[in-house]
Protein backbone atom coordinates (compact mmCIF):
# COMPACT_ATOMS: atom_id res chain seq x y z
CA UNK A 1 0.00 0.00 0.00
CA UNK A 2 1.44 3.15 -1.19
CA UNK A 3 -0.01 6.64 -0.80
CA UNK A 4 -3.38 5.02 -0.54
CA UNK A 5 -3.07 2.83 -3.64
CA UNK A 6 -2.39 -0.61 -3.72
CA UNK A 7 0.50 -1.62 -6.15
CA UNK A 8 0.88 -5.16 -7.28
CA UNK A 9 4.52 -5.31 -6.97
CA UNK A 10 7.25 -8.37 -8.14
CA UNK A 11 10.79 -8.83 -6.73
CA UNK A 12 13.50 -11.60 -8.46
CA UNK A 13 17.21 -12.29 -8.20
CA UNK A 14 19.94 -11.08 -6.17
CA UNK A 15 22.63 -7.95 -6.51
CA UNK A 16 22.24 -4.71 -6.92
CA UNK A 17 18.67 -3.40 -6.73
CA UNK A 18 17.14 -2.83 -10.84
CA UNK A 19 13.37 -0.94 -11.02
CA UNK A 20 11.77 -1.97 -14.14
CA UNK A 21 9.17 0.37 -15.53
CA UNK A 22 7.03 -0.63 -18.28
CA UNK A 23 5.19 1.72 -21.10
CA UNK A 24 1.56 2.38 -21.16
CA UNK A 25 -0.79 -0.41 -21.46
CA UNK A 26 1.65 -2.56 -20.66
CA UNK A 27 2.78 -4.62 -16.84
CA UNK A 28 5.17 -5.49 -14.77
CA UNK A 29 5.17 -8.87 -16.47
CA UNK A 30 6.58 -7.43 -19.73
CA UNK A 31 9.92 -8.24 -18.41
CA UNK A 32 9.60 -11.94 -17.18
CA UNK A 33 11.68 -12.71 -19.79
CA UNK A 34 14.40 -11.11 -18.49
CA UNK A 35 14.37 -12.35 -14.89
CA UNK A 36 16.60 -15.39 -15.36
CA UNK A 37 18.84 -13.66 -17.17
CA UNK A 38 19.02 -10.20 -15.11
CA UNK A 39 18.22 -12.02 -11.93
CA UNK A 40 22.12 -13.69 -11.75
CA UNK A 41 23.23 -10.24 -11.24
CA UNK A 42 20.42 -7.73 -10.08
CA UNK A 43 17.80 -7.98 -7.36
CA UNK A 44 14.83 -6.92 -9.84
CA UNK A 45 11.72 -4.93 -8.72
CA UNK A 46 8.99 -4.77 -11.32
CA UNK A 47 5.88 -2.79 -10.24
CA UNK A 48 2.85 -2.70 -12.27
CA UNK A 49 2.32 1.24 -12.54
CA UNK A 50 -0.67 2.99 -11.19
CA UNK A 51 -3.59 1.99 -13.27
CA UNK A 52 -2.11 -0.95 -15.18
CA UNK A 53 -1.94 -4.52 -14.80
CA UNK A 54 -3.08 -5.38 -11.03
CA UNK A 55 -2.10 -1.91 -9.34
CA UNK A 56 -5.43 -0.15 -8.41
CA UNK A 57 -7.29 2.35 -11.16
CA UNK A 58 -8.57 5.23 -8.96
CA UNK A 59 -11.10 7.30 -10.44
CA UNK A 60 -9.54 10.84 -9.42
CA UNK A 61 -7.00 11.58 -12.23
CA UNK A 62 -5.26 14.13 -10.15
CA UNK A 63 -3.90 10.84 -8.38
CA UNK A 64 -1.80 9.97 -11.68
CA UNK A 65 0.24 12.93 -11.58
CA UNK A 66 3.60 11.96 -13.40
CA UNK A 67 5.33 13.63 -10.00
CA UNK A 68 3.12 11.56 -7.87
CA UNK A 69 3.80 8.19 -9.37
CA UNK A 70 7.47 9.19 -9.34
CA UNK A 71 6.94 9.80 -5.69
CA UNK A 72 4.73 6.32 -5.18
CA UNK A 73 8.34 4.54 -6.72
CA UNK A 74 10.33 6.72 -3.98
CA UNK A 75 8.47 5.40 -0.65
CA UNK A 76 8.12 2.12 -2.56
CA UNK A 77 12.19 1.76 -2.45
CA UNK A 78 11.99 3.35 1.22
CA UNK A 79 9.52 0.55 2.88
CA UNK A 80 11.97 -2.16 0.73
CA UNK A 81 14.97 -0.44 2.71
CA UNK A 82 16.78 0.14 -1.00
CA UNK A 83 18.76 3.53 -1.03
CA UNK A 84 20.18 3.50 -4.44
CA UNK A 85 18.97 1.90 -7.88
CA UNK A 86 19.33 1.13 -11.29
CA UNK A 87 16.70 2.25 -12.91
CA UNK A 88 15.06 0.91 -16.49
CA UNK A 89 12.11 2.35 -18.32
CA UNK A 90 10.29 2.22 -21.52
CA UNK A 91 8.31 4.58 -23.29
CA UNK A 92 5.46 5.90 -20.50
CA UNK A 93 8.13 4.05 -17.85
CA UNK A 94 11.14 5.97 -19.05
CA UNK A 95 9.53 9.25 -18.43
CA UNK A 96 8.73 8.13 -15.04
CA UNK A 97 12.34 7.04 -14.54
CA UNK A 98 13.26 10.60 -15.93
CA UNK A 99 11.56 12.20 -13.56
CA UNK A 100 12.61 9.98 -10.76
CA UNK A 101 16.20 11.01 -11.58
CA UNK A 102 15.66 14.42 -11.31
CA UNK A 103 13.74 14.61 -8.55
CA UNK A 104 16.24 12.12 -6.67
CA UNK A 105 19.69 11.83 -8.42
CA UNK A 106 21.31 10.73 -5.44
CA UNK A 107 19.39 7.30 -5.70
CA UNK A 108 20.18 6.60 -9.00
CA UNK A 109 23.64 4.17 -9.94
CA UNK A 110 23.18 4.23 -13.34
CA UNK A 111 20.00 4.51 -15.98
CA UNK A 112 18.92 2.55 -18.82
CA UNK A 113 15.88 4.87 -20.75
CA UNK A 114 14.70 2.85 -23.88
CA UNK A 115 12.68 4.70 -26.89
CA UNK A 116 11.44 7.90 -23.85
CA UNK A 117 11.26 11.45 -23.66
CA UNK A 118 12.33 14.28 -21.06
CA UNK A 119 9.20 15.55 -22.53
CA UNK A 120 7.77 18.16 -24.63
CA UNK A 121 9.68 21.86 -24.90
CA UNK A 122 6.94 24.30 -25.23
CA UNK A 123 3.54 24.89 -23.88
CA UNK A 124 2.66 25.17 -26.99
CA UNK A 125 3.53 21.22 -27.95
CA UNK A 126 2.59 20.37 -24.31
CA UNK A 127 -1.18 21.91 -25.31
CA UNK A 128 -1.84 19.81 -28.23
CA UNK A 129 -0.68 16.76 -27.06
CA UNK A 130 -3.00 17.06 -24.10
CA UNK A 131 -6.17 17.51 -26.14
CA UNK A 132 -4.76 14.51 -28.39
CA UNK A 133 -4.14 12.20 -25.54
CA UNK A 134 -7.94 13.34 -24.10
CA UNK A 135 -9.53 12.34 -27.48
CA UNK A 136 -7.49 8.91 -26.84
CA UNK A 137 -9.15 8.97 -23.45
CA UNK A 138 -12.64 9.48 -24.96
CA UNK A 139 -11.87 6.97 -27.55
CA UNK A 140 -11.51 3.93 -25.43
CA UNK A 141 -14.25 5.09 -22.90
CA UNK A 142 -16.79 4.69 -25.46
CA UNK A 143 -15.62 2.11 -27.28
CA UNK A 144 -14.20 0.00 -25.13
CA UNK A 145 -11.19 -1.12 -24.08
CA UNK A 146 -11.11 -3.90 -27.08
CA UNK A 147 -11.49 -1.66 -29.95
CA UNK A 148 -8.84 0.70 -28.45
CA UNK A 149 -6.41 -1.97 -28.13
CA UNK A 150 -6.72 -2.97 -31.88
CA UNK A 151 -6.78 0.88 -32.53
CA UNK A 152 -3.27 1.29 -30.40
CA UNK A 153 -1.43 -1.75 -32.22
CA UNK A 154 -2.12 -0.69 -35.11
CA UNK A 155 -0.40 3.10 -34.97
CA UNK A 156 2.67 3.60 -37.02
CA UNK A 157 4.62 3.79 -33.81
CA UNK A 158 4.17 0.07 -32.89
CA UNK A 159 4.21 -1.05 -37.11
CA UNK A 160 7.21 -2.84 -36.95
CA UNK A 161 5.60 -5.57 -34.43
CA UNK A 162 3.68 -6.59 -37.30
CA UNK A 163 6.53 -8.80 -38.24
CA UNK A 164 6.38 -10.78 -34.95
CA UNK A 165 5.14 -14.08 -34.41
CA UNK A 166 1.49 -14.12 -34.36
CA UNK A 167 1.61 -16.03 -30.85
CA UNK A 168 4.06 -13.11 -29.62
CA UNK A 169 1.86 -10.49 -30.73
CA UNK A 170 -1.10 -12.48 -29.27
CA UNK A 171 0.26 -12.72 -26.05
CA UNK A 172 1.42 -9.06 -26.20
CA UNK A 173 -2.50 -8.20 -27.01
CA UNK A 174 -3.83 -10.53 -24.29
CA UNK A 175 -1.66 -8.76 -21.64
CA UNK A 176 -2.62 -5.08 -22.82
CA UNK A 177 -6.74 -6.45 -22.58
CA UNK A 178 -6.32 -7.24 -19.32
CA UNK A 179 -5.68 -3.54 -17.84
CA UNK A 180 -8.65 -1.79 -16.34
CA UNK A 181 -9.85 0.86 -19.06
CA UNK A 182 -10.18 3.44 -16.48
CA UNK A 183 -6.17 3.32 -15.34
CA UNK A 184 -5.66 3.75 -18.85
CA UNK A 185 -7.67 6.71 -20.05
CA UNK A 186 -7.14 8.19 -15.93
CA UNK A 187 -3.20 7.44 -16.87
CA UNK A 188 -3.55 9.41 -20.48
CA UNK A 189 -5.14 12.12 -18.93
CA UNK A 190 -2.85 12.23 -15.61
CA UNK A 191 0.74 11.62 -16.47
CA UNK A 192 0.95 11.57 -20.66
CA UNK A 193 3.44 13.23 -22.46
CA UNK A 194 1.71 16.42 -22.43
CA UNK A 195 0.78 16.58 -18.66
CA UNK A 196 4.25 15.96 -17.59
CA UNK A 197 6.78 18.59 -17.09
CA UNK A 198 9.64 18.82 -19.51
CA UNK A 199 12.81 17.48 -18.11
CA UNK A 200 15.28 18.75 -20.54
CA UNK A 201 17.07 21.12 -18.57
CA UNK A 202 17.47 18.99 -15.35
CA UNK A 203 19.58 16.16 -17.79
CA UNK A 204 23.13 18.14 -17.49
CA UNK A 205 22.80 17.40 -13.74
CA UNK A 206 22.63 13.36 -14.15
CA UNK A 207 26.46 12.59 -13.18
CA UNK A 208 25.49 8.97 -13.84
CA UNK A 209 26.01 6.69 -15.96
CA UNK A 210 22.79 6.96 -18.65
CA UNK A 211 22.62 4.11 -21.77
CA UNK A 212 19.83 5.48 -24.20
CA UNK A 213 18.51 2.53 -26.38
CA UNK A 214 16.40 3.17 -29.59
CA UNK A 215 15.24 1.22 -32.71
CA UNK A 216 16.65 2.54 -36.29
CA UNK A 217 13.08 2.35 -37.56
CA UNK A 218 11.65 4.62 -34.88
CA UNK A 219 12.72 8.03 -36.08
CA UNK A 220 10.89 10.25 -34.24
CA UNK A 221 12.52 9.06 -30.71
CA UNK A 222 16.18 7.86 -32.13
CA UNK A 223 16.13 11.83 -33.00
CA UNK A 224 15.10 12.46 -29.47
CA UNK A 225 17.83 10.20 -27.79
CA UNK A 226 20.14 12.26 -30.12
CA UNK A 227 19.82 15.43 -28.37
CA UNK A 228 19.33 13.72 -24.85
CA UNK A 229 22.85 12.57 -25.32
CA UNK A 230 24.17 15.87 -26.09
CA UNK A 231 23.24 17.17 -22.88
CA UNK A 232 23.58 14.32 -20.45
CA UNK A 233 27.24 14.15 -19.16
CA UNK A 234 27.70 10.57 -19.34
CA UNK A 235 25.26 8.58 -22.21
CA UNK A 236 26.18 5.86 -24.83
CA UNK A 237 23.28 6.41 -27.45
CA UNK A 238 22.81 2.87 -29.18
CA UNK A 239 20.21 2.87 -32.22
CA UNK A 240 19.03 -0.95 -32.81
CA UNK A 241 18.85 -1.69 -36.42
CA UNK A 242 15.53 -3.19 -37.92
CA UNK A 243 13.70 -2.54 -34.61
CA UNK A 244 10.81 -0.23 -34.02
CA UNK A 245 9.67 1.83 -30.92
CA UNK A 246 9.97 -1.72 -28.08
CA UNK A 247 13.29 -3.20 -28.68
CA UNK A 248 12.73 -5.57 -25.58
CA UNK A 249 10.03 -7.27 -27.66
CA UNK A 250 11.11 -7.13 -31.39
CA UNK A 251 15.15 -8.07 -30.20
CA UNK A 252 14.58 -9.25 -26.94
CA UNK A 253 17.56 -11.68 -26.83
CA UNK A 254 20.07 -8.50 -27.82
CA UNK A 255 18.54 -6.06 -25.47
CA UNK A 256 18.90 -8.40 -22.43
CA UNK A 257 22.85 -8.97 -23.16
CA UNK A 258 23.12 -4.66 -23.91
CA UNK A 259 21.41 -3.75 -20.71
CA UNK A 260 23.35 -6.65 -18.33
CA UNK A 261 26.83 -5.68 -20.15
CA UNK A 262 25.66 -2.49 -19.32
CA UNK A 263 24.98 -2.51 -15.94
CA UNK A 264 28.10 -4.91 -15.41
CA UNK A 265 30.20 -2.54 -16.72
CA UNK A 266 32.11 -0.69 -14.31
Amino acid sequence: MINGIQYHVERYGSGFPLVLLHGFTGAASTWKPFCPVWGQHSELVLLDLIGHGETESPGDMKRYDIKQATNDLKVLLDQFGIEKVDLLGYSMGGRIAIAFASLYPGRVRKLVLESTTPGLKTPEERQARIIQDEKLAVKMEEEGIEKFIDFWQSIPLFQSQQNLPEKVREQIRSQRLKNDPVGLANSLRGMGTGKQPSWWDALVNFDFDTLLITGELDDKFCEIAADMAAKLPKSTNLTINGCGHAIHVEEQQKFGTIVSEFLLNT
